[in-house]
């Protein structure tokens, strides 16, 4: 059970640390948040903005640290250049996405 988890996170010189089980003095800004919501987001199935207004996350603080962790993030293209030579001839464009939201799965399984 995830009751009561409690996470400092941080960036400081572009890195970001988590610590778990502990909670800053001042934060910046706190969020509360069940954890089966936040697996939600990190699934890509919700955002914090739609749990905010359901009323199933709370901010408090100043959201702007947030906010520039959020366009800090990059949102990769599958077609990336994985090894020289390898980058498509044409590029495919992406539609702009929440560097949150996640993509299906594909199938490997040959079904």
């Amino acid at each position: 059970m995830y009751y009561g988890e409690k996470f400092v996170v941080e960036m400081s010189n572009s890195a970001l640390t988590n610590i778990k089980g502990q909670q800053a003095a001042n934060p910046t800004l706190a969020i509360t948040i069940n954890r089966s919501d936040l697996e939600q987001v990190m699934g890509g199935q919700t955002t914090f903005d739609q749990l905010l207004a359901q009323g199933k996350a709370q901010f408090d603080g100043d959201r702007k640290a947030f906010d520039q962790l959020k366009s800090t993030l990059t949102v990769f293209k599958p077609d990336f250049e994985l090894m020289p030579g390898t980058k498509p001839k044409v590029d495919v464009p992406m539609k702009p996405r929440d560097p949150f939201e996640v993509q299906n799965l594909a199938v490997t399984g040959g079904e």
